[in-house]
Protein backbone atom coordinates (compact mmCIF):
# COMPACT_ATOMS: atom_id res chain seq x y z
CA UNK A 1 0.00 0.00 0.00
CA UNK A 2 1.51 3.36 -1.04
CA UNK A 3 2.05 6.03 1.57
CA UNK A 4 -0.31 8.51 -0.10
CA UNK A 5 -3.09 5.96 0.03
CA UNK A 6 -2.44 5.00 3.66
CA UNK A 7 -5.35 5.46 6.00
CA UNK A 8 -2.95 6.52 8.76
CA UNK A 9 -1.45 9.27 6.59
CA UNK A 10 -4.87 10.57 5.59
CA UNK A 11 -6.18 10.49 9.13
CA UNK A 12 -3.12 12.11 10.68
CA UNK A 13 -3.01 14.76 7.95
CA UNK A 14 -6.55 15.81 8.71
CA UNK A 15 -6.01 15.70 12.46
CA UNK A 16 -2.76 17.65 12.17
CA UNK A 17 -4.39 20.30 10.01
CA UNK A 18 -7.26 20.68 12.46
CA UNK A 19 -4.90 20.87 15.43
CA UNK A 20 -2.60 23.33 13.66
CA UNK A 21 -5.43 25.64 12.65
CA UNK A 22 -6.96 25.42 16.13
CA UNK A 23 -3.67 26.17 17.84
CA UNK A 24 -2.89 29.03 15.44
CA UNK A 25 -6.26 30.64 16.06
CA UNK A 26 -5.77 30.15 19.81
CA UNK A 27 -2.34 31.83 19.69
CA UNK A 28 -3.59 34.77 17.62
CA UNK A 29 -6.66 35.32 19.79
CA UNK A 30 -4.73 35.03 23.06
CA UNK A 31 -1.91 37.34 21.93
CA UNK A 32 -4.36 39.94 20.67
CA UNK A 33 -6.38 39.70 23.85
CA UNK A 34 -3.22 40.02 25.97
CA UNK A 35 -2.10 43.06 23.93
CA UNK A 36 -5.52 44.64 24.34
CA UNK A 37 -5.57 44.00 28.11
CA UNK A 38 -2.03 45.40 28.40
CA UNK A 39 -2.98 48.57 26.52
CA UNK A 40 -6.14 49.03 28.55
CA UNK A 41 -4.23 48.59 31.83
CA UNK A 42 -1.55 50.97 30.61
CA UNK A 43 -4.24 53.50 29.70
CA UNK A 44 -5.81 53.35 33.13
CA UNK A 45 -2.41 53.58 34.80
CA UNK A 46 -1.48 56.55 32.64
CA UNK A 47 -4.79 58.22 33.42
CA UNK A 48 -4.19 57.56 37.11
CA UNK A 49 -0.66 58.96 36.71
CA UNK A 50 -2.07 62.12 35.08
CA UNK A 51 -4.56 62.50 37.90
CA UNK A 52 -1.69 62.13 40.38
CA UNK A 53 0.27 64.92 38.65
CA UNK A 54 -2.74 67.24 38.72
CA UNK A 55 -3.41 66.59 42.38
CA UNK A 56 0.27 67.00 43.26
CA UNK A 57 0.45 70.39 41.51
CA UNK A 58 -3.00 71.56 42.54
CA UNK A 59 -1.84 74.17 45.05
CA UNK A 60 0.93 75.43 42.80
CA UNK A 61 -1.70 76.10 40.10
CA UNK A 62 -3.98 77.89 42.62
CA UNK A 63 -1.05 80.04 43.74
CA UNK A 64 -0.06 80.59 40.15
CA UNK A 65 3.44 79.37 41.13
CA UNK A 66 4.43 78.40 37.66
CA UNK A 67 8.10 77.96 38.40
CA UNK A 68 7.43 75.33 41.05
CA UNK A 69 4.75 73.76 38.85
CA UNK A 70 7.07 73.41 35.88
CA UNK A 71 9.90 72.15 38.09
CA UNK A 72 7.70 69.40 39.55
CA UNK A 73 6.50 68.39 36.08
CA UNK A 74 10.12 68.27 34.85
CA UNK A 75 11.09 66.02 37.73
CA UNK A 76 8.19 63.70 36.99
CA UNK A 77 8.97 63.75 33.24
CA UNK A 78 12.53 62.66 33.99
CA UNK A 79 11.22 59.32 35.26
CA UNK A 80 12.00 56.21 33.22
CA UNK A 81 9.40 55.38 30.61
CA UNK A 82 8.05 58.99 30.36
CA UNK A 83 8.48 60.46 26.86
CA UNK A 84 7.14 63.89 27.67
CA UNK A 85 4.56 65.83 29.67
CA UNK A 86 3.07 69.02 28.37
CA UNK A 87 0.42 71.61 29.18
CA UNK A 88 -1.54 73.47 26.52
CA UNK A 89 -4.62 75.67 26.63
CA UNK A 90 -7.90 75.23 24.87
CA UNK A 91 -6.56 77.12 21.86
CA UNK A 92 -3.79 74.56 21.38
CA UNK A 93 -0.89 76.75 22.56
CA UNK A 94 1.72 74.67 24.42
CA UNK A 95 2.46 76.61 27.59
CA UNK A 96 4.85 74.05 29.02
CA UNK A 97 6.51 70.81 27.92
CA UNK A 98 9.33 68.63 29.13
CA UNK A 99 10.44 68.89 25.50
CA UNK A 100 11.51 72.55 25.61
CA UNK A 101 11.61 72.89 21.84
CA UNK A 102 7.85 72.71 21.45
CA UNK A 103 6.96 75.34 24.11
CA UNK A 104 4.93 78.09 22.50
CA UNK A 105 3.93 76.08 19.46
CA UNK A 106 0.28 75.77 18.52
CA UNK A 107 -1.39 72.39 17.98
CA UNK A 108 -3.95 71.90 15.23
CA UNK A 109 -7.36 70.48 15.93
CA UNK A 110 -6.28 67.32 14.08
CA UNK A 111 -3.13 66.92 16.11
CA UNK A 112 -2.77 64.13 18.62
CA UNK A 113 -4.15 65.17 21.91
CA UNK A 114 -6.66 67.58 20.28
CA UNK A 115 -8.58 65.35 17.95
CA UNK A 116 -10.21 63.51 20.85
CA UNK A 117 -12.37 66.57 21.57
CA UNK A 118 -12.46 68.15 18.13
CA UNK A 119 -14.26 65.26 16.47
CA UNK A 120 -15.85 67.29 13.65
CA UNK A 121 -16.36 70.87 12.48
CA UNK A 122 -18.77 71.60 15.35
CA UNK A 123 -18.09 72.76 18.89
CA UNK A 124 -15.47 70.76 20.80
CA UNK A 125 -16.42 68.37 23.55
CA UNK A 126 -16.01 69.59 27.09
CA UNK A 127 -15.89 66.10 28.52
CA UNK A 128 -14.45 62.93 26.93
CA UNK A 129 -14.45 59.38 28.32
CA UNK A 130 -11.23 57.76 29.46
CA UNK A 131 -11.06 55.37 26.50
CA UNK A 132 -11.43 58.26 24.05
CA UNK A 133 -8.66 60.28 25.78
CA UNK A 134 -6.06 57.61 25.15
CA UNK A 135 -4.07 57.03 21.96
CA UNK A 136 -1.16 54.92 20.81
CA UNK A 137 1.46 56.02 18.31
CA UNK A 138 5.00 55.27 17.19
CA UNK A 139 7.98 57.65 17.08
CA UNK A 140 10.53 57.90 14.29
CA UNK A 141 12.44 54.93 15.78
CA UNK A 142 9.36 52.72 15.71
CA UNK A 143 8.91 52.68 19.51
CA UNK A 144 5.32 52.46 20.70
CA UNK A 145 3.95 55.09 23.07
CA UNK A 146 0.67 55.73 24.87
CA UNK A 147 -0.64 59.27 25.16
CA UNK A 148 -3.32 60.33 27.65
CA UNK A 149 -4.90 63.77 27.85
CA UNK A 150 -6.42 65.05 31.04
CA UNK A 151 -8.64 68.16 31.08
CA UNK A 152 -8.00 70.86 33.75
CA UNK A 153 -11.47 72.21 34.45
CA UNK A 154 -12.34 75.68 35.76
CA UNK A 155 -13.73 74.80 39.15
CA UNK A 156 -14.84 77.42 41.77
CA UNK A 157 -11.45 77.43 43.49
CA UNK A 158 -9.98 78.68 40.24
CA UNK A 159 -12.30 81.50 39.30
CA UNK A 160 -12.66 82.75 42.94
CA UNK A 161 -8.96 82.70 43.85
CA UNK A 162 -7.22 85.97 44.80
CA UNK A 163 -3.97 85.15 43.07
CA UNK A 164 -5.32 85.06 39.56
CA UNK A 165 -8.63 85.08 37.85
CA UNK A 166 -10.34 82.81 35.35
CA UNK A 167 -13.62 83.89 33.85
CA UNK A 168 -16.65 82.00 35.05
CA UNK A 169 -17.73 81.37 31.46
CA UNK A 170 -14.61 79.29 30.78
CA UNK A 171 -15.17 75.57 31.41
CA UNK A 172 -11.65 74.49 30.54
CA UNK A 173 -8.47 76.08 31.87
CA UNK A 174 -6.07 73.78 30.01
CA UNK A 175 -5.08 70.23 29.12
CA UNK A 176 -2.40 67.96 30.58
CA UNK A 177 -0.91 65.58 28.01
CA UNK A 178 1.21 62.68 29.30
CA UNK A 179 3.07 60.35 26.93
CA UNK A 180 4.57 57.12 28.31
CA UNK A 181 6.54 54.37 26.58
CA UNK A 182 4.95 50.92 26.04
CA UNK A 183 8.24 49.30 25.15
CA UNK A 184 8.58 47.24 28.34
CA UNK A 185 4.93 46.27 28.41
CA UNK A 186 4.94 45.24 24.74
CA UNK A 187 8.13 43.31 25.39
CA UNK A 188 6.21 41.38 28.07
CA UNK A 189 3.45 40.76 25.54
CA UNK A 190 6.06 39.47 23.07
CA UNK A 191 7.50 37.19 25.76
CA UNK A 192 4.01 35.88 26.46
CA UNK A 193 3.44 35.39 22.76
CA UNK A 194 6.71 33.50 22.30
CA UNK A 195 6.04 31.38 25.37
CA UNK A 196 2.54 30.62 24.18
CA UNK A 197 3.77 29.74 20.68
CA UNK A 198 6.43 27.38 22.09
CA UNK A 199 3.92 25.82 24.49
CA UNK A 200 1.45 25.42 21.64
CA UNK A 201 4.07 23.77 19.43
CA UNK A 202 5.07 21.38 22.23
CA UNK A 203 1.43 20.51 22.90
CA UNK A 204 0.86 20.09 19.16
CA UNK A 205 3.78 17.67 18.88
CA UNK A 206 2.66 15.74 21.99
CA UNK A 207 -0.92 15.53 20.72
CA UNK A 208 0.29 14.46 17.29
CA UNK A 209 2.48 11.70 18.74
CA UNK A 210 -0.26 10.57 21.14
CA UNK A 211 -2.87 10.52 18.37
CA UNK A 212 -0.44 8.73 16.06
CA UNK A 213 0.22 5.98 18.61
CA UNK A 214 -3.42 5.63 19.63
CA UNK A 215 -4.61 5.64 16.02
CA UNK A 216 -2.05 3.04 15.04
CA UNK A 217 -2.86 0.88 18.08
CA UNK A 218 -6.65 1.17 18.09
CA UNK A 219 -7.49 1.63 14.39
CA UNK A 220 -4.64 0.96 11.96
CA UNK A 221 -3.44 -2.32 13.50
CA UNK A 222 -6.96 -3.91 13.65
CA UNK A 223 -7.67 -2.65 10.12
CA UNK A 224 -4.40 -4.16 8.84
CA UNK A 225 -5.31 -7.46 10.53
CA UNK A 226 -8.68 -7.38 8.77
CA UNK A 227 -7.02 -6.57 5.45
CA UNK A 228 -4.52 -9.43 5.87
CA UNK A 229 -7.39 -11.77 6.75
CA UNK A 230 -9.27 -10.62 3.64
CA UNK A 231 -6.19 -11.20 1.45
CA UNK A 232 -5.77 -14.74 2.79
CA UNK A 233 -9.46 -15.45 2.21
CA UNK A 234 -9.18 -14.07 -1.34
CA UNK A 235 -6.19 -16.37 -1.88
CA UNK A 236 -8.35 -19.35 -0.83
CA UNK A 237 -6.96 -19.87 2.68
CA UNK A 238 -10.18 -20.47 4.63
CA UNK A 239 -8.23 -21.57 7.71
CA UNK A 240 -7.44 -17.93 8.43
CA UNK A 241 -8.84 -16.54 11.68
CA UNK A 242 -8.55 -13.25 13.56
CA UNK A 243 -7.44 -13.77 17.15
CA UNK A 244 -7.77 -11.37 20.10
CA UNK A 245 -10.32 -9.08 18.46
CA UNK A 246 -10.89 -5.81 20.41
CA UNK A 247 -14.19 -5.16 22.18
CA UNK A 248 -15.38 -2.39 19.88
CA UNK A 249 -16.88 -1.91 16.42
CA UNK A 250 -13.69 -3.15 14.73
CA UNK A 251 -13.75 -6.19 17.00
CA UNK A 252 -17.36 -6.83 16.03
CA UNK A 253 -16.30 -6.58 12.39
CA UNK A 254 -13.45 -9.06 13.04
CA UNK A 255 -15.78 -11.54 14.74
CA UNK A 256 -18.21 -11.18 11.82
CA UNK A 257 -15.35 -11.89 9.40
CA UNK A 258 -14.43 -15.03 11.39
CA UNK A 259 -18.03 -16.21 11.31
CA UNK A 260 -18.23 -15.57 7.56
CA UNK A 261 -14.98 -17.50 7.05
CA UNK A 262 -16.27 -20.46 9.06
CA UNK A 263 -19.48 -20.50 7.03
CA UNK A 264 -17.50 -20.34 3.78
CA UNK A 265 -15.24 -23.17 4.94
CA UNK A 266 -18.24 -25.28 5.95
CA UNK A 267 -19.86 -24.66 2.57
CA UNK A 268 -16.61 -25.46 0.77
CA UNK A 269 -16.13 -28.65 2.78
CA UNK A 270 -19.70 -29.67 2.04
CA UNK A 271 -19.23 -29.00 -1.68
CA UNK A 272 -15.92 -30.89 -1.65
CA UNK A 273 -17.55 -33.77 0.22
CA UNK A 274 -20.39 -33.86 -2.30
CA UNK A 275 -17.85 -33.80 -5.12
CA UNK A 276 -15.78 -36.58 -3.59
CA UNK A 277 -18.79 -38.77 -2.84
CA UNK A 278 -20.80 -37.90 -5.95
CA UNK A 279 -19.84 -41.08 -7.77
CA UNK A 280 -20.64 -43.18 -4.71
CA UNK A 281 -23.98 -41.39 -4.28
CA UNK A 282 -24.79 -41.92 -7.94
CA UNK A 283 -23.91 -45.63 -7.64
CA UNK A 284 -25.99 -45.89 -4.46
CA UNK A 285 -28.98 -44.19 -6.05
CA UNK A 286 -28.57 -46.34 -9.18
CA UNK A 287 -28.50 -49.46 -7.02
CA UNK A 288 -31.66 -48.28 -5.23
CA UNK A 289 -33.39 -47.67 -8.54
CA UNK A 290 -32.31 -51.08 -9.79
CA UNK A 291 -33.65 -52.70 -6.62
CA UNK A 292 -36.93 -50.83 -7.00
CA UNK A 293 -37.13 -51.88 -10.64
CA UNK A 294 -36.27 -55.45 -9.68
CA UNK A 295 -38.93 -55.40 -6.94
CA UNK A 296 -41.50 -53.96 -9.33
CA UNK A 297 -40.62 -56.52 -12.01
CA UNK A 298 -40.81 -59.30 -9.44
CA UNK A 299 -44.24 -58.11 -8.29
CA UNK A 300 -45.51 -57.91 -11.86
CA UNK A 301 -44.00 -61.30 -12.63
CA UNK A 302 -45.53 -62.86 -9.54
CA UNK A 303 -48.94 -61.38 -10.35
CA UNK A 304 -48.86 -62.64 -13.93
CA UNK A 305 -47.46 -65.98 -12.96
CA UNK A 306 -50.01 -66.31 -10.17
CA UNK A 307 -52.88 -65.94 -12.62
CA UNK A 308 -51.26 -68.44 -14.97
CA UNK A 309 -50.48 -71.14 -12.40
CA UNK A 310 -53.88 -70.72 -10.73
CA UNK A 311 -55.58 -71.55 -14.02
CA UNK A 312 -53.25 -74.48 -14.76
CA UNK A 313 -53.53 -75.84 -11.22
CA UNK A 314 -57.30 -75.67 -11.35
CA UNK A 315 -57.33 -77.63 -14.62
CA UNK A 316 -54.86 -80.26 -13.34
CA UNK A 317 -56.41 -80.65 -9.91
CA UNK A 318 -59.55 -82.52 -11.13
CA UNK A 319 -57.66 -85.23 -13.14
CA UNK A 320 -55.19 -85.69 -10.29
CA UNK A 321 -58.07 -86.19 -7.87
CA UNK A 322 -59.48 -88.94 -10.12
CA UNK A 323 -56.10 -90.62 -10.53
CA UNK A 324 -55.45 -90.50 -6.80
CA UNK A 325 -58.92 -91.92 -5.97
CA UNK A 326 -58.84 -94.78 -8.50
CA UNK A 327 -55.18 -95.72 -7.81
CA UNK A 328 -55.96 -95.91 -4.09
CA UNK A 329 -59.06 -98.04 -4.71
CA UNK A 330 -57.17 -100.31 -7.13
CA UNK A 331 -54.32 -100.78 -4.64
CA UNK A 332 -56.80 -101.99 -2.00
CA UNK A 333 -58.33 -104.63 -4.29
CA UNK A 334 -57.96 -108.16 -2.68
CA UNK A 335 -55.69 -110.65 -4.42
CA UNK A 336 -53.92 -108.10 -6.55
CA UNK A 337 -50.47 -108.93 -7.82
CA UNK A 338 -47.74 -107.66 -5.49
CA UNK A 339 -45.77 -106.01 -8.28
CA UNK A 340 -48.92 -104.29 -9.49
CA UNK A 341 -49.75 -103.23 -5.95
CA UNK A 342 -46.28 -101.69 -5.55
CA UNK A 343 -46.72 -99.84 -8.82
CA UNK A 344 -50.13 -98.57 -7.71
CA UNK A 345 -48.59 -97.41 -4.42
CA UNK A 346 -45.95 -95.50 -6.37
CA UNK A 347 -48.67 -93.93 -8.51
CA UNK A 348 -50.62 -92.97 -5.40
CA UNK A 349 -47.57 -91.50 -3.70
CA UNK A 350 -46.49 -89.44 -6.68
CA UNK A 351 -50.07 -88.35 -7.31
CA UNK A 352 -50.26 -87.12 -3.70
CA UNK A 353 -47.00 -85.18 -4.26
CA UNK A 354 -48.42 -83.66 -7.42
CA UNK A 355 -51.58 -82.77 -5.50
CA UNK A 356 -49.42 -80.98 -2.90
CA UNK A 357 -47.68 -79.06 -5.64
CA UNK A 358 -51.03 -78.13 -7.19
CA UNK A 359 -52.30 -77.00 -3.77
CA UNK A 360 -49.20 -74.80 -3.42
CA UNK A 361 -49.85 -73.40 -6.88
CA UNK A 362 -53.42 -72.58 -5.94
CA UNK A 363 -52.27 -70.91 -2.70
CA UNK A 364 -49.69 -68.94 -4.64
CA UNK A 365 -52.10 -67.82 -7.33
CA UNK A 366 -54.94 -67.03 -4.99
CA UNK A 367 -54.20 -63.67 -3.22
CA UNK A 368 -55.88 -64.16 0.14
CA UNK A 369 -57.19 -61.15 2.07
CA UNK A 370 -55.28 -60.67 5.37
CA UNK A 371 -57.41 -60.60 8.51
CA UNK A 372 -55.60 -57.98 10.56
CA UNK A 373 -55.68 -57.49 14.30
CA UNK A 374 -53.42 -55.54 16.64
CA UNK A 375 -50.79 -58.07 17.65
CA UNK A 376 -47.29 -58.10 19.09
CA UNK A 377 -44.71 -59.14 16.52
CA UNK A 378 -42.56 -60.57 19.33
CA UNK A 379 -45.40 -62.92 20.32
CA UNK A 380 -45.87 -64.04 16.68
CA UNK A 381 -42.16 -64.92 16.54
CA UNK A 382 -42.40 -66.89 19.80
CA UNK A 383 -45.51 -68.80 18.62
CA UNK A 384 -43.81 -69.68 15.35
CA UNK A 385 -40.67 -70.87 17.15
CA UNK A 386 -42.84 -73.01 19.45
CA UNK A 387 -44.10 -74.89 16.37
CA UNK A 388 -40.67 -75.71 14.96
CA UNK A 389 -38.02 -75.65 17.68
CA UNK A 390 -38.80 -79.23 18.80
CA UNK A 391 -38.45 -80.65 15.30
CA UNK A 392 -35.43 -82.81 14.47
CA UNK A 393 -34.22 -80.12 12.06
CA UNK A 394 -33.70 -77.68 15.00
CA UNK A 395 -32.03 -80.12 17.43
CA UNK A 396 -28.52 -78.65 17.00
CA UNK A 397 -29.65 -75.09 16.41
CA UNK A 398 -29.20 -72.53 19.18
CA UNK A 399 -31.93 -69.91 19.14
CA UNK A 400 -30.99 -66.39 20.31
CA UNK A 401 -33.69 -63.81 21.01
CA UNK A 402 -32.90 -60.07 21.11
CA UNK A 403 -36.30 -58.42 21.34
CA UNK A 404 -37.20 -54.79 21.91
CA UNK A 405 -40.00 -55.22 24.43
CA UNK A 406 -41.11 -51.63 23.98
CA UNK A 407 -42.40 -52.27 20.46
CA UNK A 408 -45.95 -51.15 19.72
CA UNK A 409 -48.56 -53.65 18.55
CA UNK A 410 -49.09 -53.73 14.79
CA UNK A 411 -52.29 -54.26 12.82
CA UNK A 412 -51.30 -57.46 10.93
CA UNK A 413 -52.59 -60.91 10.05
CA UNK A 414 -50.86 -63.19 12.63
CA UNK A 415 -51.42 -66.37 10.61
CA UNK A 416 -49.84 -64.96 7.48
CA UNK A 417 -46.85 -63.60 9.39
CA UNK A 418 -46.44 -67.01 11.07
CA UNK A 419 -46.24 -68.50 7.58
CA UNK A 420 -43.57 -65.95 6.61
CA UNK A 421 -41.46 -66.54 9.72
CA UNK A 422 -41.95 -70.33 9.42
CA UNK A 423 -40.51 -70.35 5.88
CA UNK A 424 -37.50 -68.29 6.96
CA UNK A 425 -36.90 -70.40 10.08
CA UNK A 426 -37.00 -73.67 8.11
CA UNK A 427 -34.71 -72.29 5.39
CA UNK A 428 -32.26 -71.17 8.07
CA UNK A 429 -32.27 -74.55 9.84
CA UNK A 430 -31.83 -76.38 6.54
CA UNK A 431 -28.74 -74.18 5.86
CA UNK A 432 -27.22 -75.45 9.15
CA UNK A 433 -27.44 -79.30 8.94
CA UNK A 434 -24.63 -79.73 11.50
CA UNK A 435 -25.95 -77.03 13.84
CA UNK A 436 -25.44 -73.33 14.37
CA UNK A 437 -27.16 -70.20 15.68
CA UNK A 438 -30.50 -68.75 14.65
CA UNK A 439 -30.76 -65.13 15.91
CA UNK A 440 -33.95 -63.07 16.13
CA UNK A 441 -33.78 -59.33 16.68
CA UNK A 442 -36.54 -56.68 16.69
CA UNK A 443 -36.43 -52.87 17.02
CA UNK A 444 -37.97 -49.66 15.62
CA UNK A 445 -36.22 -47.51 13.05
CA UNK A 446 -37.87 -44.31 11.76
CA UNK A 447 -41.40 -45.36 10.74
CA UNK A 448 -40.61 -49.09 10.46
CA UNK A 449 -40.62 -52.11 12.74
CA UNK A 450 -37.58 -54.19 11.89
CA UNK A 451 -37.33 -58.00 12.26
CA UNK A 452 -33.95 -59.55 11.44
CA UNK A 453 -33.64 -63.35 11.31
CA UNK A 454 -30.04 -64.47 10.76
CA UNK A 455 -28.33 -67.84 10.68
CA UNK A 456 -24.74 -69.03 10.64
CA UNK A 457 -25.27 -71.47 7.79
CA UNK A 458 -23.58 -71.95 4.44
CA UNK A 459 -24.83 -68.66 2.97
CA UNK A 460 -26.26 -67.91 -0.45
CA UNK A 461 -24.05 -67.21 -3.49
CA UNK A 462 -24.57 -63.87 -5.21
CA UNK A 463 -25.87 -65.41 -8.45
CA UNK A 464 -28.55 -67.29 -6.52
CA UNK A 465 -29.49 -64.53 -4.04
CA UNK A 466 -31.09 -62.42 -6.77
CA UNK A 467 -33.54 -65.25 -7.62
CA UNK A 468 -34.58 -66.65 -4.23
CA UNK A 469 -37.93 -64.82 -4.32
CA UNK A 470 -38.77 -66.08 -7.80
CA UNK A 471 -41.58 -68.68 -7.83
CA UNK A 472 -40.54 -72.34 -8.35
CA UNK A 473 -36.88 -71.48 -7.80
CA UNK A 474 -35.28 -73.95 -5.41
CA UNK A 475 -31.87 -75.47 -4.70
CA UNK A 476 -33.30 -78.42 -2.71
CA UNK A 477 -33.77 -80.81 -5.65
CA UNK A 478 -36.92 -82.82 -4.93
CA UNK A 479 -37.44 -81.54 -1.37
CA UNK A 480 -39.07 -78.17 -2.16
CA UNK A 481 -41.48 -76.46 -4.52
CA UNK A 482 -39.65 -73.08 -4.66
CA UNK A 483 -42.80 -71.22 -3.56
CA UNK A 484 -42.14 -70.58 0.15
CA UNK A 485 -40.16 -67.34 -0.13
CA UNK A 486 -42.27 -66.14 -3.07
CA UNK A 487 -45.45 -66.50 -1.01
CA UNK A 488 -43.74 -64.91 2.00
CA UNK A 489 -42.66 -61.92 -0.07
CA UNK A 490 -46.21 -61.42 -1.30
CA UNK A 491 -47.60 -61.56 2.24
CA UNK A 492 -45.17 -58.95 3.57
CA UNK A 493 -45.77 -56.74 0.53
CA UNK A 494 -49.54 -56.91 1.17
CA UNK A 495 -48.80 -55.61 4.69
CA UNK A 496 -47.04 -52.56 3.21
CA UNK A 497 -43.52 -53.83 3.93
CA UNK A 498 -40.71 -55.65 2.23
CA UNK A 499 -38.09 -58.38 2.75
CA UNK A 500 -34.38 -57.83 2.25
CA UNK A 501 -31.64 -60.44 2.35
CA UNK A 502 -27.91 -60.19 3.03
CA UNK A 503 -25.67 -63.23 2.79
CA UNK A 504 -22.02 -64.24 2.80
CA UNK A 505 -20.93 -67.68 1.68
CA UNK A 506 -19.77 -69.88 4.61
CA UNK A 507 -20.77 -67.12 7.07
CA UNK A 508 -24.53 -67.05 7.04
CA UNK A 509 -27.66 -65.27 5.86
CA UNK A 510 -29.80 -62.50 7.36
CA UNK A 511 -33.41 -61.82 6.32
CA UNK A 512 -34.77 -58.38 7.25
CA UNK A 513 -38.55 -58.02 7.37
CA UNK A 514 -39.74 -54.38 7.48
CA UNK A 515 -43.30 -53.61 8.55
CA UNK A 516 -44.77 -50.09 8.72
CA UNK A 517 -45.61 -48.80 12.21
CA UNK A 518 -48.69 -47.00 10.86
CA UNK A 519 -51.42 -48.91 9.04
CA UNK A 520 -51.34 -48.33 5.28
CA UNK A 521 -54.91 -48.10 4.01
CA UNK A 522 -53.87 -49.26 0.61
CA UNK A 523 -52.22 -52.40 1.88
CA UNK A 524 -55.09 -53.03 4.23
CA UNK A 525 -57.58 -52.95 1.40
CA UNK A 526 -55.37 -55.31 -0.58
Amino acid sequence: MSLRHSLLVKFMTVISAVLLITMFISVVVNVRFQRQITQENSLHEADYFSETILRSTYYQMLADDREMLYRMIDEVGAMSGIRRIRLFNKDGVINFSTDKQEIGTVLQHTSEGCSICHLDAGAPLAFAPTAARGRTFYDENGEMFLGVTKAIYNDPSCYTADCHYHSLEHELNGILDVQISLKNRMAQVDVFRNYFVVLTCVLLVLLFVALLLLTKRLIITPVNVLLEHQRRISAGDLSSSIEDAPRDELGELARGANEMTRNLKASQDEIRNWTNTLEARVDERTEQIQKMQSTLARSERLASLGELVAGIAHEINNPLTGILMFSSMAGETPGIDKQLKDDLSTITRETERCAGIVKGLLDFGRESIPYKTFTSVNSILDKTLALVEHQTLFQNVKIIRDYDFGLPDLEVDPNQLEQVFMNIFINGAQAMPTGGELSLRTWCEDQWLMVVISDTGCGIPDEIRERIFDPFFTTKDQQGTGLGLSVSYGIVENHGGDIRVESSVEKGTAFTVRLPLENDNKSAEA
